[in-house]
């Protein structure tokens, strides 16, 4: 995987909802997660989060977006379903990122939203769960990222190149 990113919520209230975020970033190879004026019971978390993901990346906890503080270089991408906002599908994902998703009843702050050099939606009819929004954020970063072999162009997987050892040599040219 080229980069890196960071998965987090703006006003996060479910602690299974952040759990569920913990573990996909975890299993997805975030570096770092984070809230922001989170309000969910920090007990729970762990019901969810069964790989305790906090023991294998950072997990940032700030109290509003104005305390907010992404390593330098690192792109604030908001994901919101918004008529401005790009589809998801068609989004060139920054090399180093932090995805900031909104809460589970409402959006993004006016605040986060103005901090964010991007927005991005899941072209879905209606809103899907939060925890569900940012697995899909960061398959897709995956797919473009993640230096997968192309699509095949027929249904099935890409055709596998043969190992190098049965490649033939590469003879010099004079």
């Amino acid at each position: 995987m080229r980069g890196y990113f960071g998965i987090g919520s703006e006003r996060i209230s479910k602690a299974m909802n952040l759990g569920a975020v913990l573990r996909t970033g975890h299993a997805f190879g975030a570096s770092f997660a984070f809230t922001v004026n989170a309000h969910h019971r920090a007990r729970e978390v762990n019901l969810a989060d069964t790989a305790k993901s906090a023991l294998h990346m950072p997990l940032y906890e700030w109290d509003g977006v104005g305390d907010i503080r992404l390593p330098k270089g690192c792109v604030l991408v908001g994901v919101e379903l918004d008529d401005e906002a790009v589809d998801l599908p068609s989004f060139r994902h920054p090399l180093n990122a932090a995805y900031l998703l909104g809460p589970e009843k409402g959006e993004l702050s006016a605040e986060a939203k103005a901090l964010c050099a991007h927005i991005v939606k899941i072209p879905t009819q209606f809103c899907v769960n939060l925890s569900v929004a940012a697995a899909l954020v960061m398959y897709d970063r995956v797919l473009t990222l993640g230096g997968h072999a192309p699509r095949s162009v027929r249904s099935g997987g890409a055709a596998k190149l043969p190992p190098a050892a049965e490649w033939p040599p590469i003879r010099a040219t004079e």
